[in-house]
């Protein structure tokens, strides 16, 4: 069990970041890693490669993500103290929130793959893997996801940049 404990170490950051774009929330992120975790350490007996704890580990990320969105709650949600506006406003950073409420847009599924695939960097199978499905099927939610975030205005500046 230490080598389930110290991949959770080395593998934290990089599944946090992961969880952090599939629920768009930090808090959420961290819970949703830690959910991971705990249902995939009585099972750390079974996996005995870095890559099958890694795949495992998203595996069940996605799925408790996906569960998670069809329960969730869309109300307010409220705050003692509003947090302050500042008016500079950093390149990285604009980037950072145009592509944050771009993915926010998308449906879940369109979000996970697109997550998975390109700010996880998981392959098609890996990615079909995690999100149970076919390969043809993440094919299908990153093309449709892919199509989406180009037409957004969110982007339209950062698409045309890109060759």
């Amino acid at each position: 069990m230490d080598e389930f404990a110290s991949f959770a170490q080395a593998r934290w950051r990089l599944l946090w970041r992961a969880a952090w774009l599939l629920t768009g929330d930090p808090q959420r992120a961290e819970d949703l890693v830690q959910g991971a975790f705990e249902q995939a350490w009585p099972h750390a007996h079974k996996l005995h490669t870095d890559d099958e704890r890694g795949a495992y580990v998203y595996r069940v990320m996605t799925r408790l993500n996906l569960r998670s969105n069809r329960r969730r709650w869309h109300g307010e949600v409220p705050t003692e103290t509003l947090p302050e506006v500042g008016e500079r406003t950093d390149d990285a950073l604009t980037t950072r929130i145009s592509v944050s409420a771009a993915l926010d847009a998308l449906p879940v599924r369109q979000r996970t793959a697109v997550v998975l695939r390109y700010f996880a960097d998981l392959t098609e199978q890996q990615t079909a893997v995690a999100m149970g499905c076919s390969i043809g099927s993440v094919k299908t939610h990153t093309r449709r996801a892919l199509e989406t975030l180009r037409g957004t205005p969110l982007l339209g500046d950062l698409v045309e940049e890109t060759p």
